[in-house]
């Protein structure tokens, strides 16, 4: 027993210094596979060519700023290649040393660092080297630069010795820029060639704006010259002209002030002519835009003014025949209203209508007395009798529209008399027949309320007749007497009609319930009590429900029965 847990010790023992040496391995083999690989990068980083491109930046001659900016970048590569990459050595060293003695663990913190060191010696080296690459590639991207500059430069300038006459007084003040662009373009040429790219990089975009906005200037200028030169000082000639002989021709203007207007938009030209000769060309645009609109204006008033006398010329004889015609028109209808309110109630203030057109037609005949003589002593604008002819139209037109209107309805006085007429007719046609068709039932009696109504209808309809034999007729209380008597004749006929269906119904149920009668106390009872409602109260309509309800009680659907076949044979009845 106690050799079987030797042996068993052994064996354990075996077993741990078995993977401990496995794992030892496995640690060591993974430092050294890191380590083979911080070697190689470390040889890439020796072989790439910073001091050849060091040397090439040296050799430019850098100066300024940029010659600054090289030593900073040039004292940090001296800083890696001596102290960082010593550094790297000794790290490497120890690694390969931990490595050796088996110290695994403190190896792999040695590789740590050691990664972390030469990630950072890559990183300076990749940041060297991009500025080395901007300080050697500045003063190309300069010279590439400039020589477009340059192209726009000489072009412009060429555009000014040959097309001077384009650009009017602004000449000298473009003159005087193009010799500042000149100057900055060959101070940037001097800082170029001198070695410092960096500050020349500055006065070039300076010279390239200026290049720039100068080129916008002469693109601009030669519109506005030609709109202050040529086409403003052309038009108000023109106006001048035009206006000169619209006056000679005896034109008025209502504004008192035209001449004048003209005077000031000239100046304004001159105002701006000095502004485009110190080639402020954003304000005179301005301007210009400005004169064009007044310019317009000049135009329109001369224009409305040519144009209204054409259609006071054109309209003058025709506006004089239309109040004529009014005046007769109104004449007539005040006659024809004098004639008609003999007859006929006017409730609409016809008359007071037709006496207002007339002040209002009186008013344009005393405004026409007034323009007439001085229209013909050219003492008043054209545009104010063409307003005046306008609103003129627009008044008559309206007093004829509604001249037509007074008319029309007092021709429908007369026709509404004669409906009235035939309507009254056919109610009194329609108030006998219904009297004979009541007599004809022989009735024992009528009810209280259906003799009051029919009655009433009777004296609405002896009411319209009055209303139609008064000496002066009120149209508006016949049509609404007429409109009454319609509906109430309706309700009298429908009214009529139910009585006389009611009594017949009441007839042919107590015929029918007779069979019951010595048989059905009830049934002799309601008869005996409708008989009272049907020859004493002339109640038909309660007559027929209460023998209807007693019937239905003993034979139901007789009454339904009866109802209809006395609805779809009354002819029979």
């Amino acid at each position: 027993m106690q050799s079987q847990v030797i042996i068993g010790a052994v064996i354990a023992i075996v077993v741990v210094v078995a993977v401990l040496y496995g794992v030892g391995f496995f640690m060591r083999r993974k430092n050294q596979e890191r380590l083979n690989l911080l070697e190689k990068r470390k040889e890439e980083l020796f072989d790439l060519p910073v001091i050849e491109e060091v040397d090439d930046v040296k050799k430019m001659h850098l100066v300024g700023q940029s010659q600054n900016t090289f030593r900073e970048w040039s004292q940090k590569w001296t800083d890696i290649s001596t102290s960082s990459f010593a550094e790297l050595e000794s790290q490497i060293f120890e690694v390969e040393s931990l490595n050796e003695s088996f110290r695994f663990l403190k190896g792999k913190a040695a590789v740590d660092e050691a990664e972390l060191t030469i990630s950072e010696m890559e990183e300076e080296v990749k940041n060297i080297r991009q500025g080395l690459k901007e300080l050697r590639e500045s003063e190309e991207r300069n010279s590439l630069q400039v020589q477009q500059a340059l192209d726009v430069y000489e072009d412009l300038k060429k555009n000014l010795r040959e097309q001077g006459a384009l650009y009017g007084p602004a000449y000298a003040e473009l003159q005087k820029q193009v010799k500042n662009i000149e100057i900055e373009f060959t101070q940037f040429v001097t800082l170029n060639t001198s070695g410092d790219p960096v500050e020349a990089r500055e006065v070039l975009d300076t010279a390239e704006g200026h290049t720039y906005e100068l080129q916008d200037l002469m693109a601009r200028i030669p519109v506005a010259y030609e709109e202050l030169n040529k086409t403003f000082p052309s038009q108000l000639k023109e106006i001048k002209e035009g206006y000169a002989k619209l006056i000679e021709e005896k034109y008025q203007f209502p504004e008192e002030n035209f001449e004048n207007e003209i005077h000031r938009v000239a100046r304004r030209v001159e105002s701006s002519m000095s502004d485009l000769e110190k080639a402020e060309i954003s304000a005179v645009e301005v301007a210009n835009r400005d004169t064009a609109q007044e310019i317009d204006t000049l135009y329109s008033v001369m224009e409305r003014e040519i144009d209204a006398k054409k259609y006071v010329l054109k309209n003058r004889t025709i506006i004089e025949d239309y109040i004529e015609h009014s005046i007769k028109n109104n004449r007539q209808l005040l006659i024809e209203l004098d004639h008609t309110s003999q007859s006929y109630t006017l409730n609409r203030n016809e008359l007071g209508r037709v006496r207002g057109f007339q002040t209002e037609i009186d008013a344009i005949v005393r405004r026409i007395e007034e323009l007439t003589p001085k229209l013909d002593a050219s003492e008043v604008p054209f545009s104010e009798v063409q307003d005046f002819y306008k609103e003129s139209y627009h008044i008559l037109d309206d007093v004829e529209n509604q001249q037509v209107e007074i008319d029309d309805s007092l021709r429908e006085l007369r026709k509404d008399e004669k409906v009235a007429q035939e309507k009254i007719e056919t109610f009194e046609f329609k108030l006998r027949n219904l009297k004979r068709y009541v007599e004809k039932q022989r009735l024992p009696g009528l009810p209280g309320d259906y003799l009051e109504f029919f009655f009433l209808v009777t004296d609405r309809v002896e009411d319209l007749g009055k209303s139609l034999n008064r000496i002066r007729i009120n149209i508006e209380e016949v049509n609404k007497l007429v409109a009454i008597c319609e509906d109430e004749l309706k309700m009298l006929d429908t009214r009529t009609k139910e009585l006389v269906d009611a009594a017949a119904l009441t007839e042919q149920l107590m015929q029918y319930a007779n069979r019951y009668r010595h048989s059905n106390p009830e049934i002799k009872a309601a008869i005996q009590h409708g008989l009272v409602l049907f020859n004493d109260e002339y109640r038909y309509q309660d007559a027929l429900d209460t023998i209807a309800t007693s019937l239905e009680r003993v034979e139901p659907g007789a009454f339904e029965r009866l109802e209809k076949f006395y609805f779809k044979h009354q002819d029979l009845v």
